[in-house]
């Protein structure tokens, strides 16, 4: 089937009645914004659906649901835990396979803080209940679950936690946690927790604990995935070293010619030594470099290139992190909603860039604004001379060998 695939018009949550079994929210229409493709000649153009056809496309993070058109209306809508899948636009997207990191630090049923454990397991039974009734989305639990979602014209759907947060001081959560097809888990979000120290704390010196270690052990134990995509740089380290097997960050990039979700090439560089990948991430701005100050699919790229050329391009793939709906906007109503979080002295002010003069910022990331334009990753690579091997090591090949290594 290649990039095509069977769509039967299926909606999220069909099977209920709106407005009886659940409560209607003014949801993003597809395309939010309008759409942006690397433009190619003729020639590449051919060669584009010719390679999408043939190539495997791993999308190793994002959150591919349909936000409500006014950001306003997310904390209500979360703490009613039911979230609209966009299958209809996924089924244009070409992705073969999408890493689904869900949104559990704003699970608010029951805490303005996320991450509760009854709150974590409603969201993955509803998600799952939904996908239980229509025939586009697969629930992937190993490889083979993707080669078939490949052949079959469907998209295989990895369940992944961002952080290791609910299973709070109890490893057997875990083992829970995989058997209800959880794939890939983080070992901490921003904030620090019982595993490690996380990459948003004022002090990133905190590492790896002991409790955290006996979790990766676990985690290795049970084919359990592990991302150190919200560590900070030390616990990344450390966490690679403590691990049998290969683990992965989602979402990130580097932090040496970048500004936003980044880490320190020492980080990149242990990962692809012990067999690791870089799933380049983007999020809400983008990365954004001296030469690409606003977040774009050429910051993107410039990122890509940098992390081929200091980790090999087999131990680089993508994770963009991005949704439909208003990702920016998202922020603003996220990060607000804490309470009682002061600031401290010794925490680093955000870098950003300056942007020149004349230039506008879209606020959004052109060419990278929802899971669809990831194939852009791929026209980018196309325009600009890479080989179809290389191509789809980054978009694909890369995590598939990652994962046969990892999954049992």
């Amino acid at each position: 089937m290649g990039g095509k695939k069977k769509y039967d018009g299926y909606k999220a949550f069909d099977y209920l009645k709106p407005g009886f079994d659940y409560k209607v929210f003014d949801l993003v229409k597809h395309p939010r914004v309008e759409p942006y493709y690397v433009p190619l000649s003729r020639t590449e153009e051919e060669r584009f659906q010719e390679l999408v056809e043939k190539s495997t496309l791993i999308d190793l993070h994002e959150h591919p649901v349909l936000w409500p058109d006014d950001m306003r209306d997310v904390p209500e809508l979360h703490g009613l835990g039911r979230h609209f899948t966009a299958y209809e636009a996924l089924s244009t997207s070409h992705i073969d396979c999408v890493f689904d990191n869900l949104m559990d630090g704003m699970s608010y049923a029951t805490s303005y803080s996320g991450w509760k454990w009854t709150d974590v397991i409603h969201d993955i039974g509803i998600r799952l209940s939904d996908i239980a009734h229509q025939g586009l989305v697969t629930h992937c639990r190993n490889v083979q679950d993707i080669k078939d979602a490949k052949e079959n014209g469907k998209i295989a759907f990895v369940i992944a936690l961002e952080s290791a947060t609910p299973i709070e001081n109890e490893l057997d959560r875990i083992d829970v946690l995989y058997g209800l097809g959880v794939r890939s888990m983080g070992i901490c979000y921003s904030e620090s927790n019982m595993l490690g120290g996380g990459m948003g704390e004022a002090n990133k010196d905190s590492g790896l604990t002991d409790f955290g270690y006996d979790a990766v052990k676990r985690m290795n134990k049970l084919g359990l995935l592990i991302d150190v995509g919200h560590t900070n740089d030390r616990t990344a380290i450390e966490t690679i070293g403590a691990s049998d097997h290969p683990i992965y960050n989602s979402h990130s990039g580097p932090g040496a010619i970048a500004v936003g979700h980044t880490n320190g090439d020492e980080v990149l560089q242990a990962m692809a030594e012990k067999g690791g990948v870089l799933g380049v991430g983007g999020a809400g701005q983008g990365l954004r470099t001296e030469k690409h100050p606003i977040g774009s699919i050429e910051s993107y790229m410039e990122c890509v290139e940098y992390c081929i050329d200091l980790m090999g391009v087999d131990h680089v793939g993508c994770g963009p992190d991005t949704l439909y709906g208003a990702h920016q906007e998202l922020y603003k109503v996220w990060f607000p909603r804490k309470k009682g979080n002061h600031d401290r002295e010794s925490r680093a002010p955000r870098m950003n860039w300056p942007v020149p003069d004349g230039a506008v910022d879209p606020g959004y990331v052109k060419g990278l604004e929802n899971p669809n334009e990831y194939v852009n990753i791929m026209r980018w690579m196309i325009k600009h001379g890479y080989g179809d091997g290389e191509i789809q090591k980054v978009v694909g090949l890369n995590a598939m060998g990652l994962l046969e290594r990892v999954w049992v």
